[in-house]
Parts: C-alpha cells; structure tokens; sequence
C-alpha cells in the first residue's frame, strides 16, 4: 500500500538532517503533489513505482506549464525521497529517481544593483531610520534577510555583529564600517520600547519579521524606480563589489556565510560580462 505515513518520515529526516524550513516545505508540497498522480494512476504500492512512473509525473507537470526550475526542484525532491527509502527505510533495493535527469535551465545569474540603483534606494528611505539601517546594514554585510530578522540586541558590538547559527548555516562574527554602524546608531536612538530583544523592532515593540522586512524593502525598491529588483540582489551586490575590490574568495565567503568558496567563486564568472561599476558602496 501507498503508505501516508512516508511523507511524514521523510519531513521528520529532512528536519533532523537540519535542512532550512523553505526546503523541508517546498519538499514535502513536491511529494504531496507526487502521491495525488500515483493516486490518480492507481499505483498503490511505492515498491511499484518505476523510472517510467517518475518521467510520466514530470511530463504531466510541463503540459501543465511548470517552469523548468520548479520542475528540476521537484526532481531532486524525489531523488531525495528514493534515496531516503532505500538507505534509511530500506523498503527498496534501488532509486528508479537515479537516472532521472533534469532538465536545461538557462542561466540568468543573479542581478547587481548599480551605483545609481543602490545611491537612489538609500535616498528613498533615507528618512525612515528604521528601514535605512536595514538596508544599509544589508549593502555592508550582505546579510541574508533571515539573519536580519533574527538579529538581537546584543549581537550589535559598535564595529563588528555576531549572527547567530540557524539551520545548516554556522555562527559567524563580521566586521561593520563606519556607515553600517552610523547607520544602527541612528536607528537605535529611535528604537521602540518593548519585550523582544530583537534589534529591528515594529512601531509596537515586536520582533520585525522577514515579511515586514522584505515588504519595506519592496516598498523601497518601488519608490526608487528600481525595476525587476529583490531583497537578495542586495546581497547579491555585496558580493559582486567585495570581488571587484580584489578582496579574496575566502574571505567574502566567511562573512557573508557561504558553505563553499566555490559559491562565491562562481560570482567571478558572472562578473566578467557585467558593466558594474567597481567603486565601494561605502564610498557614496
């Protein structure tokens, strides 16, 4: 029998193997999606589900428009899953997901705000402390907006900020300029009261959430007339002036939290066709 209680084990294996909550849900709404089509294909039993089972699931998510990515997505969803019953459940001898390949992706890379697109963003929150001192903190450290979120009170040490582990991603301390610390200094002294001891708080004493902060940050985008723009391009831009300064791989790999120098090494590549313009963003 297709037993319900899979998809339960394997959240309960990708939270244990501490994978980001964005990933264990995404997951578990692929497998969700994959058992309604064995459903809907009467096939009841996972030890029957073949190669060919898994191809007809991915051809019926292209005729229903699915992009290329999410379908690549919900590839390894399963790959994981097989691997997942044979190696930890041992239900199955073999993955029929092994040979399962994905499809072509055009590669975009990611976006960089110029010195136009991040000089006009400062300005357009310029008189909001609040929304200034995570935007510019953000354009310093290329913080990721979850770490933004989860920053306290007593992670801010004048010139350096500790960011807490979370998930797959380890505990760090990085360095702060003088800008991303005028920045905080300034909103400190605006800063509600109230019972969280999160840094970044709203007008009524709450910890700021990711999603009060990427709506503000949108809102910021729109007000400056920067098009086609997200939070991550922020981090994105970091990055991308860091390497054009000539700071090293590694280092700009451990201050913005990168498992692997390769990550950020791939930034090189992208940056040789890319009119960026190479002057500091503490220089503005």
């Amino acid at each position: 029998m297709l037993d319900e209680k899979l998809k339960d084990k394997f959240k309960n294996y990708l939270l244990e193997k501490k994978r980001s909550h964005y990933t264990v849900l995404a997951y578990t709404k692929d497998l969700e999606q994959f058992f309604d089509f064995l459903r809907e294909n009467q096939i009841k039993d996972v030890k029957k589900i073949k190669k060919e089972t898994i191809e007809a699931f991915l051809s019926s998510l292209f005729k229903k428009k699915f992009l290329p990515k999410t379908v690549s997505r919900k590839i390894n969803t399963l790959k994981t899953f097989f691997r997942f019953l044979v190696n930890e459940l041992k239900v199955i001898p073999t993955s029929p997901a092994a040979e399962i390949t994905h499809p072509r992706i055009p590669s975009k890379g990611p976006r960089f705000l110029s010195r136009l697109e991040y000089g006009a963003l400062r300005d357009a929150v310029r008189d909001n402390p609040r929304t200034y001192a995570v935007i510019e903190l953000m354009l310093q450290t290329g913080l990721r907006i979850g770490e933004v979120a989860r920053l306290r009170l007593k992670d801010y040490k004048g010139k350096q900020l500790y960011i807490q582990a979370f998930e797959s991603h380890d505990a760090r301390t990085i360095p702060l300029n003088k800008n991303a610390q005028k920045a905080l200094e300034t909103y400190l002294k605006t800063r509600p009261e109230g019972n969280s001891n999160a840094l970044f708080l709203t007008r009524k004493g709450t910890s700021l959430s990711i999603r009060n902060i990427r709506a503000s940050i949108n809102r910021a985008f729109a007000k400056a007339g920067i098009e086609n723009a997200t939070v991550s391009d922020i981090r994105h831009t970091f990055i991308a002036q860091q390497l054009l300064q000539g700071t090293p791989v590694i280092v700009v790999s451990r201050i913005v939290g990168h498992k692997r120098t390769e990550t950020t090494s791939r930034y090189l590549d992208y940056l040789k066709n890319y009119d960026f313009q190479p002057k500091h963003l503490s220089e503005l």
